[in-house]
């Protein structure tokens, strides 16, 4: 019986060739269309043959139509009130103004991304950027890549190919996407050699594992997570002697890409100025974290190591396109002029708690103050992106008591604007070290619709 009602649902020809399947048509692409509803036929199928009633070709329309629609619009800008600031599923670092009048700037004409104007001839794709890293971080040369992953990945083919690169147990860490140090170390061509035990690792572990046919030795910052209690390592000074001593490079990844020591910042936190001068050879570091500028991967370090990873064959399939290099460029020239308060991660990290809760009170009177349910209470922002694990920064947040949390926070998701909250025992919270002062009154609004739905859906 269950086949017999499954033919009863329209054929994806007949719901293109409808009225309606035309207008859809013409404002998704029938290509993109036809591609969703047979989708969501073949969804329906299985609904059917569970027991469910037979949809109307209006109804499985209406599905493909609105994921059709999803596709064309591309990235939709979303309000982050998760109280993350480098939130990696919503684009980690948003760009400062001056990043993104540079990216516009570029991308409407001609530039010259690969000229040098002086002489006419050919140039250095990421040459400004890369001086500015070297100024920044106190290198003798800079190369910038795609990505962090990129970063690691072009480092170890270049100098250590089909030799062993030495890393703590403790330093094999997952950096998203199910992505692991090993995997990448795999790819590259290097043998890992493993060291120490995952919560102690000491300078001996590293010199019984030192072999001739050692390439490299590799630090890795567990910026996603961290181990606490018994626990030892070994510091960058020890393992940059111990390089040394073995004629191969230190490689350190610091993952947040912080350039500098800053006010503010947790002392555990490294950058890459103070890992050069402990003695690593080559830093990398993330471009669209704690630097809060475009996803890119910063190389600092031995101008000779730069150049072997330069003219390294994966440097070109990883180089960065003219968008990327010219947000890098303005966020890094911010960085260069003392402006950091111009760039947004550096903003709301250092935002006083005092400065949030006056947004989140605002943010409370715009939703409505004599809405119940709806009120100002403390709360802790994070670091996020893989950054200062741990690292609490207190917060003020709207709590919104509403019968089902998950469906009103689904509503603000899929509202317009969209908006991404925390939920937290049972509360919705919006918190406000990562709401800006211009959202304030575009996130109210959000609210009124979900909380609009949700007397829809009660009625």
């Amino acid at each position: 019986m269950a086949s017999d009602r499954r033919r009863r649902l329209p054929s994806v020809d007949l719901i293109l060739r409808s009225e309606p399947g035309a207008r859809a048509a013409s404002s998704v692409g029938r290509a993109v269309l036809k591609r969703e509803v047979a989708r969501a036929i073949e969804e329906y199928r299985a609904e059917v043959e569970a027991g469910a009633e037979v949809p109307i070709a209006d109804e499985i329309l209406a599905r493909a139509a609105g994921r059709a629609s999803r596709i064309v619009r591309g990235l939709t800008p979303v309000i982050n009130a998760t109280g993350v600031v480098v939130h990696t599923n919503l684009g980690r670092a948003p760009l400062a103004d001056a990043a993104v009048r540079a990216v516009t700037r570029v991308a409407r004409s001609y530039s010259d991304l690969e000229v040098d104007r002086d002489s006419g001839r050919r140039g250095t794709r990421s040459g400004r950027a890369e001086a500015l890293l070297a100024t920044l971080t106190g290198a003798e040369a800079a190369l910038v890549v795609n990505n962090g992953a990129a970063a690691l990945m072009v480092a170890l083919a270049a100098l250590a190919k089909g030799k062993q690169v030495l890393v703590s147990r403790g330093e094999l860490i997952e950096i998203g996407g199910e992505f692991r140090i090993p995997d990448i170390m795999r790819a590259s061509g290097a043998r890992l050699v493993e060291v120490g035990t995952t919560n102690r690792t000491r300078i001996a572990d590293y010199r019984g594992a030192a072999t001739d046919r050692l390439g490299a030795i590799l630090k890795v910052h567990p910026s996603n997570y961290r181990v606490v209690g018994f626990t030892a390592s070994t510091t960058t000074k020890d393992l940059a002697a111990l390089a040394r001593a073995n004629d191969v490079p230190l490689i350190y990844d610091v993952g947040s890409g912080l350039l500098d020591t800053e006010r503010g910042f947790p002392g555990d936190e490294p950058s890459m100025r103070e890992a050069l001068e402990q003695g690593a050879d080559l830093v990398l570091a993330s471009g669209d974290k704690l630097l809060g500028g475009p996803q890119a991967g910063c190389v600092v370090g031995r101008a000779d190591l730069v150049a072997r990873l330069r003219t390294h064959p994966i440097a070109r399939a990883v180089r960065v396109d003219k968008l990327q290099i010219a947000a890098l460029e303005a966020t890094l020239a911010l960085h260069a002029r003392g402006e950091h308060g111009a760039v947004p991660v550096h903003h709301m990290l250092h935002a006083s708690a005092d400065v949030v809760g006056k947004r989140a009170h605002l943010l409370a009177e715009t939703i409505g103050g004599d809405l119940e349910g709806a009120h100002v209470v403390h709360s802790e922002a994070v670091v996020g992106g893989g950054s200062m694990p741990g690292a609490g920064l207190a917060s003020w947040a709207v709590e919104m008591k509403v019968a089902d949390p998950p469906a009103f926070a689904a509503r603000l998701r899929t509202g317009a604007p969209s908006v991404f909250c925390r939920m937290d025992e049972g509360r919705v919270l919006l918190d406000c070290r990562t709401v800006t002062d211009e959202q304030v009154h575009d996130l109210a609004r959000a609210v009124h619709y979900a909380l609009e739905a949700d007397d829809i859906d009660d009625d």
